[in-house]
């Protein structure tokens, strides 16, 4: 896969308040140029939950530009072309997305919702903290991945490995 420009990666989720947030705002950071990170939701809560937001400023991310926003608006005239799109919720891989101008790569990482963990404030915010840690584990291999020297199909087994990814449940 060779592309003169930063490749443009879609996280989606139901709500697109937390996870794909998230995402996002790692991405960014990890990629250092090489990847642009966006977010969306198939049914997007229009808020990005402040849980969120307080950890990616604890851990010195921009927020400025995250917003809670629908998954349509990467599939209209305009939208910047997406090379990869992974869906970090089970409910969001399950539904019909939108057709993707540009065939982009696709995957599944699944993780939990943190914004649904119940007990204390801590205890949430706790859950936070494990899907970025999650999320940081698996952009961290993706954004190394030799993607100059993959085929579409090794690049498409690795994309599925890197959701499965059996060291993301373990403890931090």
């Amino acid at each position: 896969m060779t592309i003169d420009r930063p490749l443009n990666v879609l996280f989606l989720c139901t709500g697109n308040s937390a996870r794909s947030i998230l995402g996002e705002a790692i991405l960014n950071r990890l990629g250092q140029g090489r990847f642009v990170g966006y977010s969306a939701g198939s049914q997007p809560k229009g808020t990005v939950h402040p849980y969120a937001l307080d950890l990616l400023r604890t851990l010195n991310h921009p927020t400025d530009g995250l917003r809670s926003k629908p998954w349509d608006t990467f599939a209209a005239p305009g939208a910047p072309p997406l090379d990869f799109v992974f869906t970090v919720c089970d409910n969001a891989a399950a539904e019909a997305c939108p057709i993707w101008p540009g065939q982009p790569m696709t995957a599944h990482w699944g993780l939990p919702d943190p914004a649904a963990a119940a007990g204390s404030e801590a205890v949430r915010r706790q859950a936070f903290a494990d899907t970025y840690r999650m999320l940081n584990n698996r952009i961290g291999i993706f954004v190394n991945l030799p993607l100059a020297s993959l085929d579409r199909l090794s690049l498409q087994r690795r994309l599925a490995a890197i959701g499965g990814q059996a060291a993301d449940h373990s403890a931090a």
